[in-house]
């Protein structure tokens, strides 16, 4: 016999209806490393709003703004850039180091975008003024694509997207009609090495 402290007995409900299962509540599932990244970016952006000279709000943020923080991030990079007067200009793996610039790589600055994007509609920012969306940030970022491209010998073209291959398909009568063409054969029938090309 139970003891009725034992606490593994649910509670009877007072009206007799049975009230479910009851759930509790788990903590908040850890954020994506895609979210957590997201959430870093926005802030550093933030951050640079602030101690922008004179500081600037998010209200007035155009996509001027987002190129020069773009330009400010080039300070932390780590991929050396070749300028056109450099012997390695073009080389992509140069024999020697030289005193190129190293900049953000531009798939870097790309992802980023897509993440400040993503990140300024999620806290309130309408899409059609989304500063990380203008059209001067996708032109400077592909300028920045085809420079490093040059500048790296490293060729960025189109990947062509593959096609599954089609498949046709023959319709192949099951039941011939029974009209004989004097021969004894039946006419409209078709052969199966007609009907399937080898």
């Amino acid at each position: 016999m139970e003891s009725a402290d034992s606490g593994s007995q649910r509670p009877e409900p007072v009206n007799g209806d049975d009230p479910g299962p009851s759930f509790v509540s788990s903590p908040p599932a850890t954020p994506s490393r895609y979210e957590s990244q997201k959430r870093r970016d926005w802030n550093t952006f933030l951050q640079y709003l602030k101690n922008h000279k004179p500081p600037l709000a998010l209200s007035r943020c155009s996509g001027a703004h987002v190129i020069e923080f773009l330009k400010y991030l080039d300070q932390f990079g780590k991929t050396k850039v070749h300028v056109a007067a450099c012997p390695y200009f073009g080389h992509q793996q140069p024999p020697s180091p030289c005193a190129c610039p190293l900049k953000q790589a531009w798939g870097s600055l790309d992802a980023l975008i897509g993440r400040l994007r993503a990140a300024y509609e999620e806290n309130g920012g309408r899409p059609d003024s989304n500063p990380f969306a203008a059209r001067a940030v996708r032109i400077y970022l592909r300028e920045v694509r085809e420079s490093q491209a040059k500048a790296r010998g490293i060729p960025y073209e189109k990947k062509k997207r593959k096609r599954p291959p089609t498949v046709t398909t023959v319709r192949v009568d099951v039941a011939p009609s029974r009209q004989s063409d004097g021969d004894g054969c039946n006419v409209g029938a078709p052969s199966v090495t007609e009907a399937v090309p080898p």
